[in-house]
């Protein structure tokens, strides 16, 4: 009997339970309830990694591929560490909720993949659109079929299976018959470019209907021009027919994670704002807006009563260029990387075994965030201890906080991007700052290399941080294993850098003659 060939078995895997591959601890420390929130998973958002160069390497017989997203590129995915404070309902509804945010926007914002080529491309080889070998010798109209698909590399079997699963157009795209080609094209680039702005205008306007203050002049870095932000004209940018390398697209991956954390953060602080303060709501029963015996009920925002509070965020987009995953030595991918507040997120370098910080804290002691804040007419205080707030806020951009959104405590993101060679990295780390409020970035990294799997990492890190803490803050660690986690303790001195600070501080926590608490 003949077996099923590999090339056709996809095997899934929970990521949450392949703990050599991911890992992730949290504790509420000294504090009596964990307001942490962690989340990890693929999304289904178009590839964003830059696409590599056509080659001459042809797939082995019987290879395996990995799964791959329903609309036919490589899976991206996604991590993220919410630390809330005041209470955890905005990290739950962040772990819960932010990553449909993203997918809604890519979905509305029409994002094309970055592994499609563009019409009349000519590659490395001097190959056209259509690639070699047997997609050469298609016909017209499979090669037109063909050019919607996400192609990433020559690698991946040019099949049935795959036409079918290839990326169709967002919304009612219809090209024009009266015109030629080009034309149509950039029409279409045309409209796609209005409703962007269009859904930009209308977030911004709902800001300042809400919030006013601080959002009445507020310009987000990734917004069009003509819907109040800073960046390009989108619409007279899609007139060119052809786009310039540095020039950002209509709908890039940077525009859709800030409009999907300022989209976010406005459902949820309106969804507070519109909540009646009730005198008897204390005198009901707990379970009063329970949906369960009322299925018609929608589930309320941030829980039945108002809530003042809000939490920090750094969540992590992996976008691989083929099938291949992120975690193999010879794969590249490209990271993103989207922060508000406190809360970090870490690489570790295979070649130098150095902390490579992706994000910046979000203090009013950074001299960007006080220029921004200050601009506006923001006033910082300084609490007995000499570090500046506002409003009572250690953190000048966070979710929620819906009493500071006024003066500017926004959830506009910082957005990084990485493109990661083979192997150049070890593992990610992402920690709230119940981690990096007490350990260095070199000390968590260290920490990470001398464990056998990301799970044993991320466990080794909480238990040292609420170990030799001073203030028993929640402590979350996410680990992710990339291509360089076999090498982690080759470069450098490994993780005997920090260890003899480590040991020391260990000591002195667990010296029962210190008065550290």
């Amino acid at each position: 009997m003949v077996g099923i060939s590999r090339e056709l078995t996809v095997v899934r895997i929970p990521l949450k339970s392949a703990k050599h591959h991911f890992g992730a601890t949290t504790s509420r420390g000294q504090r009596p309830y964990n307001e942490d929130a962690y989340q990890a998973g693929t999304i289904e958002i178009p590839a964003f990694a830059k696409r590599r160069p056509m080659s001459l390497t042809r797939q082995q017989t019987n290879m395996g591929t990995s799964a791959d997203s329903a609309s036919g590129d490589p899976q991206v995915f996604y991590y993220g560490v919410f630390d809330g404070h005041g209470g955890s309902e905005c990290s739950e509804f962040l772990r819960d909720r932010l990553h449909t945010y993203v997918e809604e926007s890519a979905q509305m914002f029409e994002l094309q993949s970055s592994l499609k080529r563009r019409e009349g491309e000519i590659t490395a080889f001097g190959q056209s659109r259509g690639g070699t070998g047997t997609a050469a010798a298609r016909d017209t109209s499979e090669a037109a079929a063909e050019r919607q698909s996400t192609d990433g590399s020559t690698d991946r079997s040019m099949d049935k299976s795959t036409e079918e699963t290839s990326i169709e157009p967002l919304g009612p795209l219809e090209p024009s018959t009266n015109g030629p080609k080009s034309e149509s094209g950039i029409e279409r680039k045309r409209k796609r470019a209005e409703r962007t702005e269009q859904l930009q205008r209308d977030l911004l306007r709902a800001w300042r209907d809400l919030v006013g203050g601080y959002y009445r002049r507020f310009k987000p870095e990734f917004f069009s021009s003509n819907s109040g932000g800073k960046g390009r004209v989108l619409v007279e940018d899609a007139k060119s027919t052809s786009d310039p390398p540095d020039s950002p697209k209509c709908s890039a991956i940077e525009t859709v994670l800030e409009y999907a954390f300022l989209r976010a953060d406005y459902e949820f602080v309106s969804a507070q704002a519109s909540k009646a303060e009730d005198s008897v709501k204390d005198d009901r029963a707990i379970n009063a807006d329970d949906i369960l015996g009322d299925p018609a009920r929608k589930q309320v925002i941030g829980g039945p009563k108002r809530f003042k509070g809000g939490s920090t965020c750094s969540v992590a987009l992996i976008s691989t260029p083929t099938a291949m995953p992120y975690w193999h030595p010879s794969s590249p991918a490209t990271l993103v990387t989207s922060h508000v507040g406190d809360t970090r997120i870490l690489l570790c370098e295979t070649s130098t075994g150095l902390a490579v910080p992706t994000t910046t804290d979000h203090h009013p002691s950074h001299p960007r965030e006080a220029d921004r804040m200050r601009r506006y007419a923001a006033t910082f205080v300084t609490d007995s201890f000499g570090e500046e707030r506002v409003l009572g806020l250690a953190n000048t951009r966070a979710f929620g906080d819906m009493a500071s959104k006024r003066i500017g405590v926004s959830a506009e993101p910082d957005i990084t991007l990485v493109e990661m060679s083979p192997a150049q990295y070890s593992f990610i780390v992402l920690v709230s700052d119940g981690v990096s409020g007490t350990l260095s970035d070199q000390e968590i990294v260290d920490i990470v290399k001398e464990a056998k799997t990301p799970e044993d990492g991320a466990r080794a890190v909480v238990a040292f941080a609420t170990e030799v803490t001073t203030e028993g803050d929640n402590a979350t660690a996410l680990v992710v294993r990339l291509g360089g986690w076999e090498r982690r303790s080759e470069g450098g001195v490994g993780s005997l850098g920090t260890k003899e600070m480590r040991d020391w501080r260990r000591e002195e926590a667990l010296d029962p003659r210190t008065r550290r608490r």
